[in-house]
């Protein structure tokens, strides 16, 4: 056990609380440094992930926290992720007088997301998950005066109490069956054979406890609302960051289960559905922030064909980290272009927007098209290797309906190209300062760095696997 295995988490953890008390006592002036103490604090703790990847896999602090690859790889992309919402931030955010205390919501939001990418004991996952609601419920309504963010985070927060409560019954029922809250522990006591009603109880109550943190089916209705209502930065960090974090544990923590336990078959619905529901609930949307709301509900569908096959498929693991790289480096481009074109939201209100904004219509473009799986850009590799491992893990039928899924999801996402490409320019619209217009540009050009040497990038992640 050693302190320093958990530098990363430390930063962030002082960073938030120095900001806190930095937005409790600067003039209105200051507020906006929070973002800059906040972007100094994300790159020290990626730093300190960075030098963690040449470190063997291990368990630390009693075998609770896992220091291995895909750890790793999760908290370098959420703390990436944080960098783009906290650089789009400042601008956005300029009118609210006291908006200081936001930036340490954000990066305990993101200590939470570390948290879950990392558990390797249950009641550690509680407390991630935990950590990331609360942070996330006053992201939501940060707009306190605008009715709708103050319904997006009801709705959120009623969900996520629902969906917590379920986890800690099922974390609870799991402790009674086996007698220990660690991950090894688990496994030994279920290899030896449990209760299987009361397993099957506790591994439901769980995997629909992550549900909500995936914006998965049935705890995904809170994602759409908070999409269009939250401050955009803010909705581009709610539908990227607990995706990964929540992925990685609920990967973490099904890897653990016997084979008596049917549970592939049961992420295998939640997947169809998921991915199902939200691919034809945004055929209908009109406005883009709501549009990127369901189309990241359907991504959760994708993601989790991954965990389905984690023990039939060897690639399963390092698919599942290609599509979530993919999916987070698109979506926080798609976000970032809707911020920088603060109040069009409307897909009405985009007309032939490429003719006045032609470069922040490109983005907006090149990242839908990525969201499709278009090649040659990243969200093709991710998406190929999903359907590779799932079928490999003998799941044709869902890789079939991904296949479909994915023919759907083209014509929405077309529109809206299409939109901004075929229709004559409404004149010019106002856009934020030029840090929003500078985090925009680097957000892209990750996107398309990380497409060009996708190939060069995936072969570290092949092979890798979780700590035992």
């Amino acid at each position: 056990m050693s302190v320093g295995d958990l530098i990363p988490e430390l930063i962030l953890l002082l960073a938030a609380v120095a900001i806190m008390l930095f937005a409790s006592f600067a003039a209105q002036r200051h507020q906006a440094w929070a973002a800059g103490l906040a972007l100094v604090a994300l790159a020290a703790a990626g730093v300190a992930s960075v030098a963690q990847w040449g470190q063997a896999p291990q368990l630390s602090f009693a075998g609770v926290w896992a220091l291995d690859r895909p750890a790793i790889v999760a908290k370098l992309l959420i703390l990436v992720s944080g960098a783009v919402c906290v650089g789009l931030s400042p601008d956005w955010l300029r009118g609210d007088r006291r908006h200081g205390e936001y930036y340490a919501l954000c990066l305990f939001m993101l200590l939470g997301a570390l948290m879950m990418a990392a558990a390797h004991d249950t009641m550690e996952l509680v407390v991630g998950v935990l950590l990331t609601s609360v942070a996330s419920y006053p992201l939501a309504a940060f707009h306190r005066g605008w009715a709708p963010a103050l319904e997006a985070a009801m709705k959120y927060y009623l969900i996520g109490a629902l969906a917590n409560a379920l986890l800690v019954l099922g974390v609870v029922l799991l402790f009674g069956l086996v007698g220990d809250t660690g991950y090894a522990a688990t496994a030994a006591a279920l290899a030896a054979g449990v209760d299987p009603w009361g397993l099957v109880v506790a591994v439901a109550c769980m995997v629909i406890g992550l549900s909500f943190k995936l914006a998965a089916f049935p705890g995904h209705a809170w994602l759409p609302d908070v999409a269009q209502a939250a401050p955009a930065p803010a909705a581009a960090l709610l539908t990227v960051v607990p995706k990964i974090g929540a992925a990685l544990a609920l990967a973490r923590f099904v890897a653990l289960l016997p084979d008596a336990v049917a549970w592939p078959a049961i992420v295998a619905l939640i997947a169809a559905v998921t991915m199902t529901l939200g691919n034809l609930a945004a055929l209908r949307q009109r406005d883009l922030r709501r549009l990127l709301g369901w189309s990241s509900v359907s991504q959760s569908g994708y993601a989790l064909m991954a965990i389905v096959v984690l023990d039939a498929a060897p690639r399963a693991l390092p698919a599942l980290l290609a599509f979530l790289v993919a999916y987070s480096l698109a979506n926080l481009a798609a976000f970032a272009v809707v911020t920088h074109w603060r109040g069009r939201t409307a897909l009405d209100d985009c007309r032939g927007l490429a003719h006045s904004r032609p470069l922040a219509s490109a983005v907006l473009i090149v990242a839908l098209l990525s969201l499709v799986g278009i090649p040659p850009l990243v969200g093709f590799v991710g998406k190929l290797l999903l359907f590779e491992v799932t079928i490999d893990g003998g799941y044709t039928w869902l890789a079939v309906l991904a296949v479909i899924n994915t023919v759907i999801s083209l014509y929405y996402y077309l529109r809206v190209a299409a939109t901004l490409l075929f229709h004559s320019p409404s004149g010019e619209i106002a856009v934020l300062g030029r840090a929003s217009g500078w985090t925009l540009a680097m957000t892209a050009a990750l996107l398309v760095v990380v497409s060009v040497a996708v190939q060069a990038l995936l072969a570290p992640l092949m092979g890798i696997a979780f700590v035992a």
